[in-house]
């Protein structure tokens, strides 16, 4: 692959310091008022529990004395542009937390170091294979990954008892139990479902063994006028018509949990784990009392679950960062099994650490059972640069299953997204 340095800022600065600052030396950097060398992370807001975060530092500092840890938090609001601008300095921070689906650009741009040489040292087996994928670039590590979550079934426990349904694990017992709600109740919804819920899409497409776009060559291509994608939204429309959700909407517009939900006569829907906890907190807040139940999203067969849209943060170290071996030893504890452990215990219910041996038991019949149920079966979009230009509205996902989803034939509308998927996800 040709890389590019793409940062708006300090491109000329970069460019005459790489070679300077490529090797692992910790000499230089920053130090603080009683001359401990400072070792500077970026976490984002929420995203590090304080008790973890501070155990963590306080097992490092202990090994490396003279060494401080500096944490500051970031707000996902602007962060790509504020990463863009700190990986371009002279002092970046060292480790940086970064979504998943925005790694690989970060990659390909030089920002972030190699880290193919510490897979050992980090723990690179125990990774959960989903999660990992995002990491990576061209066959290289330039992460590790951290966390992850994925939507599952949302279902209001009343009503499936009242209709006689039980929690499906094939998708023909999903729909037949759909079914069989409608016809016991027609004012409710069996479930609620938006035409645009892509990542759901997508779910359905790899189990299908399709993608949203494939490599051709050194190019990318959208891969939706295909059998595969034609076989994936024939299902997604078979279940949206069991929904009286807007076809031309997502998830978010209305949102679902908070505006829809709440308001009742819905007797399921595909959300995350903030997603569940703000319906519920509506529906008290309102007097009422939520009842829910949940169940990963059924696969074809029984023995593994539908295909699931992992979204979640990395941790990467700057290429520029003027202490990398110190950098590694911290990323190898924060991330390594055992203080990952310990990261689960504290946001069970809504987070999956890296390594699936470290996922805290979840209680029977909760959110992060069905979720953590749902892992093996996690994936990611298509790892390279220019995807986050194929998200950009107008998402061509999103309006080819709108089209879909009106009548359209699936080819055609495949052939129409393909084209525009095609020039976005080769812009670099």
């Amino acid at each position: 692959m040709k890389r590019k340095l793409v940062m708006a800022v300090g491109v000329a600065a970069m460019m005459t310091g790489v070679a300077a600052c490529g090797g692992d030396s910790d000499s230089g950097g920053a130090t603080d008022k009683d001359g401990n060398k400072v070792l500077k992370v970026w976490v984002m807001d929420g995203s590090a529990p304080e008790a973890w975060i501070k155990e963590v530092n306080k097992e490092f500092e202990a090994k490396h004395e003279g060494v401080k840890v500096k944490v500051e938090e970031q707000k996902w609001n602007g962060i790509q542009e504020k990463v863009t601008t700190a990986l371009s300095e002279d002092t970046p921070p060292d480790v940086i937390e970064l979504g998943n689906t925005q790694t690989a650009g970060y990659a390909a741009t030089e920002g972030l170091a190699d880290l193919t040489d510490d897979k050992a040292k980090l723990g690179y087996d125990g990774w959960n294979k989903g999660m990992v994928a995002s990491a990576e670039l061209d066959g290289k590590l330039y992460a590790a990954p951290w966390y992850a979550a994925n939507r599952v079934v949302i279902y209001d426990k009343k009503i499936f008892k009242d209709a006689g349904v039980e929690e499906p694990t094939t998708r023909e017992e999903w729909l037949d139990g759909l079914k069989k709600i409608k016809k016991s109740d027609g004012k409710v919804q069996p479930i609620y479902l938006p035409g645009q819920s892509w990542y759901v899409f997508a779910g359905f497409l790899w189990d299908e063994g399709g993608d949203l776009a494939v490599k051709d060559g050194d190019q990318w291509k959208g891969a939706l006028a295909t059998d595969e994608a034609a076989s994936a939204i024939n299902f997604y429309k078979e279940l949206q018509s069991l929904s009286k959700a807007p076809k031309d909407k997502d998830e978010a517009t209305p949102q679902q949990s908070t505006d829809i939900v709440p308001k009742g006569d819905i007797a399921s829907w595909i959300g995350l784990g903030w997603e569940a906890g703000g319906a519920i907190d509506a529906i008290e807040k309102a007097k009422g009392k939520a009842d829910f139940g949940y169940f990963p999203i059924p696969g074809k067969t029984a023995d593994k679950p539908g295909s699931v849209f992992f979204g979640g943060s990395n941790l990467a170290i700057a290429e520029r960062s003027k202490n990398k071996d110190l950098a590694k030893e911290w990323l190898a504890l924060a991330a390594g099994k055992e203080q990952m452990a310990k990261y689960s215990a504290e946001v069970t219910g809504s987070l999956l650490p890296n390594n699936d041996a470290a996922q805290f038991t979840p209680e029977a019949g909760s959110f992060a059972e069905a979720m953590a149920k749902s892992a093996v079966s996690g994936k990611i979009t298509p790892v390279t640069p220019g995807w986050a230009n194929v998200e950009t509205e107008p998402n061509p996902i999103k309006e080819y299953m709108t089209k879909v989803l009106k009548g359209e034939d699936p080819k055609k509308a495949g052939e129409a997204a393909d084209k525009v998927i095609t020039e976005r996800v080769n812009q670099e």
